[in-house]
């Protein structure tokens, strides 16, 4: 009995040996340069930059493939332009511009492939689903009317980039929406679909 228990402890050990060799725990962050689409034609959003920063881990797995998790605190914000008419009315209630910024707290989980171009240097390819989570204000009392967002979103990443020296990370994503990110009261068939270009490094421990 004391045989099995002292082999199950030494394969328990071995086993975290190896996963804590392939863990990393670092902090990545970067620029969000961000487009708003709409449903209908009647609204129009131009690029705008934003940025995101947090912890991030980097687990290692056989033939080249890992995974990397981080909690992102982000912030998206977009000019919208509209000269439109809100369901049963007939003229144009608002022409012109108005910022709405985004803050939330996205979860991104990704699954990587990484080629070696040399000892310590390479690239990876990286895509998976991200998770967010909207913080401080969710309804933004526009001048078109009020613009909800919803308490949870999914989208999408597609990235890649170049590391260097096993601590260095430098790349692109884009982050497609899966989903309505928010809403515009008393508008017919009008939701948001917030997607980005995302450059940014990570730097691991």
């Amino acid at each position: 009995m004391k045989r099995i228990v002292s082999l199950v402890a030494f394969l328990c050990a071995m086993t975290w040996s190896v996963q804590a060799q392939g863990l990393k725990f670092g902090v990545k962050g970067g620029l969000n340069i961000s487009k708003m689409s709409f449903s209908k034609d009647v609204f129009d959003s131009d690029n705008k930059t934003g940025f995101y920063v947090g912890p991030t881990i980097k687990l290692s797995l056989p033939l080249g493939f890992g995974l990397d998790i981080a909690a992102l605190y982000d912030q998206r914000s977009t000019d919208v332009k509209t000269d439109a008419k809100p369901s049963g009315t007939t003229v144009a209630v608002y022409a012109g511009d108005e910022k709405i910024t985004q803050k939330s707290i996205q979860i991104p989980v990704n699954l990587r492939y990484n080629i070696g171009l040399a000892a310590s240097a390479g690239i990876y390819l990286a895509a998976g689903p991200q998770f967010g989570f909207p913080v401080g204000d969710k309804v933004y009392n526009t001048k078109v009317g009020e613009y909800r967002l919803k308490d949870a979103n999914l989208s999408i990443n597609f990235g890649a980039g170049v590391y260097l020296l096993k601590h260095l990370e430098v790349g692109f994503t884009y982050n497609l929406a899966a989903g309505k990110s928010g809403e515009f009261k008393n508008w017919d068939d009008v939701d948001t679909h917030n997607n980005a270009w995302q450059i940014g490094a990570a730097i691991y421990f």
